[in-house]
């Protein structure tokens, strides 16, 4: 039988003082570090996708990942290898969620909008973390949450409306929005796996399993949807394999061990910052100042679903999955 393990629902003043905790410093980190990369591999993914198709570039990100991972952990950690036949499974789910769903609405989506349009969008995860974590949990969101939601539903709609300005389509925004999704079921159900495992075992097999979804498909294309590489497309996978995959994702996997998924979730704000600075800078994207002002809307939204302190039962942006003792299967 499975073990099952149990972790505490936390206070909203633990929640609201995670980083303050010596305890916590290096979850956080690790979780800001990963958002920032992420940002990069946003403008990495547009230009990769004009010389391959999204489908290929997902598998050759997490095939190369996922073998980074695994050679480094065959010499150094070998006892992180280590998993149950029972747990496959489920981390076969995460990995067909995050490694495979998740990077093909994303590429795909990077075709048709700009990547600083593509990482405000994305910005929106730590609001379905927080929705699915209070329904896993069986809390209500309190007023100000709920405020903030909409704040930042409101900001995303700015800047959907204001495809004029800024370029894109709504097939790319709708693309985006389902990335958006996956990404904080990810989170939610990523948790329990790394509870028990740790985040780099999780990755590990997660982004093996995402790899081998992948491949069937990958077969069909024409030429294995490899067109004209160049140079600077092959500099990108392997930004996007190495420090845009195996590092980032074993780093924000990892955060999961310590942090809450809205917690975790919350460093996204990070990504789009970083997406908006290095698209402007190198893809030279011009940014409206209705776009800043959908940007503002979901940064603050965020900030008020997360962050702000609260003096009723419920956390304000760290509340646990489950009951105070909640069994893992």
């Amino acid at each position: 039988m499975a073990a099952r393990i149990y972790y505490p629902r936390m206070t909203p003043r633990q929640s609201i003082s995670s980083i303050g905790s010596r305890s916590n410093v290096a979850a956080n980190a690790r979780a800001a570090v990963a958002a920032i990369l992420f940002g990069a591999s946003v403008v990495a993914v547009r230009l990769a996708v004009r010389d391959l198709t999204p489908l290929t570039l997902a598998f050759l990100r997490f095939a190369l990942g996922a073998v980074v991972l695994l050679g480094a952990l065959a010499l150094l950690r070998r006892d992180l290898l280590r998993v149950t036949p029972l747990d496959l499974p489920y981390l076969a789910l995460l990995g067909a969620i995050f490694y495979a769903a998740f990077p093909l609405t994303f590429n795909a989506g990077l075709r048709y909008i700009p990547a600083s349009r593509a990482a405000l969008i994305l910005g929106t995860m730590p609001l379905w973390s927080v929705l699915l974590a209070r329904s896993l949990a069986r809390e209500r969101l309190e007023r100000r949450q709920l405020a903030g939601v909409l704040i930042s539903i409101a900001g995303v709609a700015i800047v959907m409306i204001d495809r004029g300005a800024s370029g894109g389509s709504s097939r790319g925004d709708l693309l985006l929005v389902a990335t958006a999704l996956l990404g904080a079921i990810y989170n939610v159900l990523a948790r329990r796996a790394v509870m028990r495992h740790g985040g780099i075992t999780v990755t590990l097999y997660a982004m093996l399993f995402g790899a081998l979804v992948l491949a069937p498909a990958l077969a069909t294309q024409p030429g294995l949807g490899v067109g004209h590489v160049s140079a600077e497309t092959v500099w990108l996978v392997l930004f996007l394999a190495i420090p845009g995959g195996a590092l980032s994702f074993s780093l924000w996997t990892s955060a999961l061990r310590q942090l809450s998924p809205t917690q975790v979730a919350v460093y996204i704000n990070l990504n789009p910052l970083a997406a908006t600075a290095i698209a402007a800078t190198v893809l030279h994207e011009r940014l409206s100042a209705v776009f800043l002002a959908g940007f503002v809307a979901v940064a603050v939204g965020l900030l008020i679903v997360n962050w702000a302190p609260s003096v009723s039962g419920a956390g304000a942006g760290g509340a646990a999955l489950g009951s105070p003792r909640t069994p893992l299967p």
